[in-house]
């Protein structure tokens, strides 16, 4: 079994992937590449349930639970949002559901994120973790089933 990389490790990866682009132009065009490289979301959990609401964009968030670790899917009709929202779930899906509440999620700082997002957009990235942390929130009781939000 492999090992599953922490938060950190996850987080590390992406600031180091930042850290090759020398102009913010070139930051947006990899969020892009990332937008398009994350698996659309099936057409059944498009549902207006799964819409992170505080978004300009339409996001769309599920999250299963299984084994002890919460996995997200998501997808959005905006391709940069479609980036920053593969990036969180690359740092937080498969993690136990504590690790996820706790996360400080540095790497949006250590990249420079939120100064170079819009107003609206800023917004709607806190949106964006405030909806993965209620879902861990939500699947953190251990005597939980195995379920699907």
């Amino acid at each position: 079994m492999s090992q599953i990389q922490t938060i950190r490790e996850r987080e590390q990866e992406i600031v180091e992937d930042f850290s090759l682009f020398d102009t913010w132009e070139e930051k947006y065009e990899y969020i892009i590449d990332l937008g398009k490289k994350l698996p659309p979301l099936e057409e059944q959990f498009k549902k207006e349930e799964n819409i992170i609401k505080g978004c300009q964009s339409t996001v769309w968030l599920v999250a299963e639970y299984r084994d002890g670790r919460v996995y997200y899917q998501a997808d959005s009709n905006a391709v940069i949002v479609k980036g920053i929202i593969s990036m969180l779930i690359r740092v937080l899906s498969g993690q136990r559901p504590e690790d996820i509440l706790e996360a400080p999620l540095d790497f949006i700082r250590e990249i420079g994120m939120m100064n170079h997002l819009a107003q609206t957009r800023s917004n709607g990235l806190l949106a964006m973790i405030k909806q993965i942390k209620h879902y861990a929130l939500a699947f953190k009781n251990p005597y939980e089933s195995e379920k699907t939000l």
